[in-house]
């Protein structure tokens, strides 16, 4: 499908900067740009391709002031990353999407099955789910008892929904993911063994959450851990049982979030960041990489990093001292010893 700058500038709300009739069937990044292709300049590091990228589109933003002849057509808009992602949505939308029910999948005859849904090889919907309209289940699949999945959902390969889960509309679950696997819960007995205290609880998922691949939701205890409306989460994120996150909060790779821990809305976590259990995180708390989380962070919007973490400002301030601890070391020796000869003398 091929489409000119005038119309992508229209689709975009934004004006053209060259030939309007130039037209694009593919995408490619600036600095790899080819003939045909869209691309898009966000960050001022990449500015130098734009000179030399042959991508026949470029979207870039309005107050972009070129240094230097562009050979590309121009559609400035307000935001060229935001216009550029709304692009490749549309894309994706206009992309045939699969239906139908493959012969070599299990779905038990208790199952709900929406209207143009798509299963693939190999998955198994066990008995009693209920699967909503235009969702996708691809191969090797599994959909415990009683598990309710919304409309539009997409569930990639080997992804796992333990038994009486809740997914909820347009929901993504990328390959791997297990979600409602058995909470870390083990008491101690007489003999110093432990013992498995049963997880009777579920996992609970709202509207247009994302998964990424390889993560874990653990059911809760009893009642429910809760992902809300718009939660994104990356790859290999583990979220224990009977936690609870709040609206349109995302979290970097390989972030672990431990037990009947409650974080607010439109939290950002770096990768490699660790909470630990039962504290609360208040919304629009920023938790910079590998950092560590050992108490309740109260005040909203707070910035911190560190482990165990504290505000931005004051631990980059903490880090340019503890960098330059062996100096200052050195030079109090020197002083001690200056200060030794002086006493010697005296």
């Amino acid at each position: 499908m091929e489409f000119t700058a005038a119309v992508i500038a229209e689709l975009l709300k934004g004006s053209v900067e060259g030939n309007p009739e130039a037209a694009v069937h593919d995408v490619s990044k600036i600095e790899e740009g080819r003939a045909g292709t869209l691309s898009f300049l966000a960050n001022p590091k990449y500015e130098k391709y734009i000179y030399s990228t042959v991508s026949s589109i470029v979207i870039v933003n309005e107050d972009f002031v070129p240094q230097q002849p562009i050979t590309a057509t121009l559609i400035r808009v307000k935001n060229a990353y935001e216009a550029f992602g709304a692009l490749l949505r549309l894309y994706e939308e206009q992309k045939p999407k699969k239906q139908g029910v493959s012969k070599l999948a299990a779905v038990a005859s208790s199952v709900s099955l929406g209207a143009q849904v798509y299963v693939g090889e190999f998955t198994v919907i066990s008995d009693n789910a209920t699967i909503g309209d235009h969702v996708q289940l691809f191969p090797q699949v599994y959909i415990g008892e009683h598990v309710k999945i919304g409309e539009g959902t997409i569930i990639h390969p080997g992804a796992k929904i333990y038994e009486g889960c809740e997914i909820g509309a347009r929901c993504i679950i990328h390959a791997g993911a297990i979600i409602g696997g058995d909470g870390f819960g083990f008491a101690p007995n007489q003999e110093n063994n432990y013992e498995k205290v049963p997880q009777v609880g579920k996992v609970i998922m709202e509207d247009h959450v994302e998964i990424g691949a390889n993560t874990t939701i653990d059911r809760a205890t009893m009642g429910a851990t809760i992902l809300r409306k718009g939660v994104k989460l990356d790859n290999l994120i583990m979220i224990a049982h009977n936690v609870e996150v709040g609206e349109n909060t995302v979290m970097a790779a390989q972030t672990g979030i431990s037990g009947s821990t409650k974080i607010g809305s439109n939290c950002m976590f770096g990768g490699q960041v660790g909470l630990i259990g039962h504290i609360h995180i208040a919304s629009g708390v920023k938790i910079a990489a590998q950092s560590g989380i050992s108490k309740d962070i109260k005040e909203e919007g707070l910035v911190v990093q560190g482990s165990p973490a504290f505000e931005f400002g004051p631990y980059q301030r903490s880090y340019a001292i503890f960098r330059n601890l062996p100096k200052i070391r050195n030079q109090l020796i020197d002083l001690e010893h200056k200060i030794s000869d002086l006493t010697s003398r005296a």
